[in-house]
């Protein structure tokens, strides 16, 4: 099943939505704030090209992909 540009977009919101949340629980911080924080990120940004398929992963990897950008284990982010 092809999934169209429309439904990646979607999908793309909804994950950030969602990494957001388990960012904001992990840090303590407001949904608000974890999305502000995560919007800034390097992982974000491969998010938002269709062409990483990130937005096919669950939020626990893209989470785990934040802390090691966070951490700077680049080898780690790049690894995931």
């Amino acid at each position: 099943m092809k999934i169209d540009e429309a439904q990646i977009a979607f999908i793309m919101k909804v994950l950030t939505a969602n990494v957001a949340e388990e960012l904001a629980k992990v840090s303590g911080t407001s949904t608000t704030d974890a999305l502000r924080d995560f919007m800034g990120t390097k992982t974000y940004n491969v998010l938002l090209r269709p062409k990483s398929r990130l937005y096919r992963e669950s939020p626990a990897y893209v989470v785990d992909m934040v802390e090691a950008e966070r951490s700077g284990d680049w080898a780690r982010w790049l690894e995931i």
